[in-house]
């Protein structure tokens, strides 16, 4: 169970190009199990030392049903989901040898599956406390913020305090990643990139801010690498799941920032350091009214004027000179430049930042396992629009960004019929458009590993769809007709598995949850993206496997896993179940091409054609074997049974 890189193909032991059709494992990774630190709970977050991750992704009791059906639904790749609070929590250096000993086991439960695994260190919005999920508490604090005082100085977006069931717009659903550009975040994310440029006297322990949290951040994950070293099927690991900028490359009062997309606050740089900082400041709301983001007030951030930095710490920003009191004692900006030129020269946050991080990670980890491969991104709304990015980068390196079909996520409701191109910002009118935008973004994300990575394989690392779209219709459909309940869904889905079989990619679903439920989603921030949840499981699963599933026909579809030779084409029409692949075939390759054909598309059976060679069913496990005897190109047609 192990693969190698070849070009822009993973390769088996026997020479196979490999299709990783994989999910994210699992949303519910975010949050620790004890105390329940799901988002909806308030908290102060004064118990953040005495917590644990044991149990999540899924308790090891449970593996056997979860990796079962994932199995049956055609999966073979896990993007394992590990934040850096689960390891290191307690302090610096004191990881949880607990949670690393459920995780090592679960791991072996994994490859006892034949599932194909990278791990993901996760983060959104830096931290749990910052209004997202990823890093320990004591970070806040090494560098002398208090992240209790957080919500009332408006210094991040926190679903435990906002929250409020009499009025949903306190929380709107997908309103966390508000926090990326207030000052918790965004001041962490400076440190963690730039400390040595931007913030030179922030020193912890002798060693400068960014120095010391990259060096923890590393040496968490190669706990994680001296587990899996002798485990193949563990492929390597992404370096840092959707990285935020901070402030680099930004002007102090936004003036580079592309203000037309924001909803919700509209931070400036200066905006966020200064709330934090304990001065008032007066911030832009923007929300989506029709298909346009309009400015619909503008409200006092912090107007208690308190400051989130420890007594006994300076507020480093003010002491680094981005800011200073006038005569009235009112904060000036000294230099609206600060952060995106240093030394008189333009900074590059890819180039200068992101870059290097990326290749000391992969030679830390390597230091443990010398073949693990390194999955690479970046912000992902940058990625996928191509600004500014200029990666240099290490070998054996996978190409792995995010994509996600904005205007659905915006709106909420799949946009079928009018879209709206977020890479070049044209309307979209028709279905014909609307997919063939899809293919094109993904195939633009393609591109990126030509330009970075020698031509190097690239996975979709997430993409996914909000199940409460539509004020959540299909729950209630579901119990009155659970087959027509996510038409909506399917309909999404398949476009989107479209788009990634038209550029013949590898991919990984956003998520599979095993806790999600109706009310509260993936427990994280009102996210509902599980493709499972026990509130749609009317039966055990050990008489049916799907039950449970959500949407299933939308992603569960025909597709090859492993090919003897080079894949060229690869169709499937849901509607009339057709399904099409061809490929240069290579009798060197002495084990057959193997394809995955799943019972709940072809109820009644199904009629497969090939050009040549000979066809093998196997059943159980819902996959045909096809040997071949001549090279060149070969086709596979396969179309319902009447």
């Amino acid at each position: 169970m192990q693969l190698y890189i070849k070009k822009e193909f993973f390769i088996d032991e026997h020479g196979r190009r490999v299709l990783l059709r994989g999910v994210n494992f699992t949303a519910s990774s975010k949050i620790p199990v004890t105390p329940n630190s799901a988002t909806h709970i308030k908290t102060d977050f004064k118990d953040h030392k005495n917590i644990s991750f044991v149990g999540h992704p899924t308790p090891l009791k449970d593996t056997e049903e979860h990796f079962t059906r994932l199995k049956h639904w055609g999966f073979n790749c896990l993007r394992f989901l590990i934040t850096w609070e689960a390891i290191e929590h307690r302090g610096p250096k004191q990881y949880a040898i607990e949670f690393l000993d459920y995780i090592e086991e679960i791991l072996k439960i994994a490859d006892e599956k034949k599932f194909y695994v990278f791990i993901d260190p996760h983060q959104d919005c830096w931290s749990r406390m910052s209004g997202g999920d990823g890093a320990p508490s004591w970070t806040f604090e090494k560098v002398g913020i208090d992240f209790t005082k957080f919500h009332e100085a408006g210094a991040a977006w926190l679903m435990q305090y906002r929250y409020n069931s009499k009025n949903p717009s306190a929380y709107p659903s997908m309103s966390w990643s508000q926090s990326r550009v207030q000052f918790g975040c965004a001041t962490m994310f400076t440190l963690f990139f730039g400390g040595r440029d931007f913030a030179p006297s922030c020193i912890i322990h002798g060693m400068n801010a960014q120095d010391y949290l990259q060096s923890h951040y590393i040496d968490a994950f190669k706990q994680i690498a001296i587990r899996t070293k002798g485990l193949t099927h563990v492929l390597g690991f992404d370096s840092l799941n959707e990285p935020t900028i901070g402030f680099i490359g930004l002007k102090l009062d936004g003036s580079n920032i592309n203000i037309k997309e924001t909803i919700g606050y509209d931070f400036t740089p200066i905006n966020a350091i200064l709330t934090g900082a304990g001065f008032t400041q007066k911030v832009p709301f923007k929300e989506v009214k029709g298909l346009r983001i309009k400015q619909t007030r503008c409200d006092e951030i912090n107007p208690k004027k308190i400051s989130c930095w420890i007594n006994g710490f300076e507020d480093i920003w003010r002491k680094e000179g981005v800011y200073k009191l006038n005569e009235n004692e009112e904060p000036i900006i000294i230099d609206t430049d600060y952060f995106v030129e240093r030394n008189k020269k333009k900074v590059n946050y890819f180039r200068d930042y992101l870059s290097p991080f990326i290749r000391k990670y992969s030679e830390e980890l390597r230091s443990i396992n010398p073949d693990a491969i390194i999955f690479y991104e970046g912000p992902a709304e940058t990625i996928l629009k191509g600004e500014g990015i200029n990666f240099v980068l290490p070998s054996n390196i996978v190409n792995a960004p995010h994509w996600y079909d904005v205007a659905t996520m915006g709106l909420h409701r799949f946009m079928d019929i009018f879209s709206y191109d977020f890479i070049d910002g044209r309307k979209l009118f028709g279905r014909k458009a609307i997919k063939k935008a899809f293919a094109r973004q993904i195939g633009t994300l393609k591109a990126m590993a030509d330009k970075f990575s020698s031509g190097s394989p690239t996975i979709i690392g997430e993409f996914g769809l909000p199940y409460d779209i539509n004020k959540k219709k299909a729950y209630k459909k579901f119990k009155l007709n659970s087959q027509k309940a996510w038409s909506s869904h399917i309909k999404a889905l398949s476009w989107y598995y479209d788009a990634l079989d038209a550029n013949l990619l590898n991919s990984c679903q956003w998520n599979y949850n095993p806790e999600n439920c109706n009310e509260w989603g993936d427990l994280w921030n009102l996210e509902d993206f599980s493709i499972f949840s026990r509130d749609q499981q009317t039966v055990d699963w050990k008489k049916d496997i799907n039950s449970g599933g959500r949407a299933i026909t939308g992603f569960c579809r025909p597709h090859f896993i492993s090919v003897a030779g080079i894949p060229l084409r690869m169709e499937f029409n849901i509607k009339n179940k057709k399904f099409l692949f061809e490929f240069d075939g290579d009798t060197s390759i002495k084990v057959p091409t193997i394809i995955y054909v799943p019972n709940i598309q072809y109820p009644k059976g199904y009629n497969i054609e090939v050009s040549e060679g000979k066809i093998k069913k196997v059943g159980e496990k819902q996959l045909v074997e096809i040997k071949i005897q001549k090279n060149g190109l070969h086709t596979i047609n396969i179309i319902n049974k009447k």
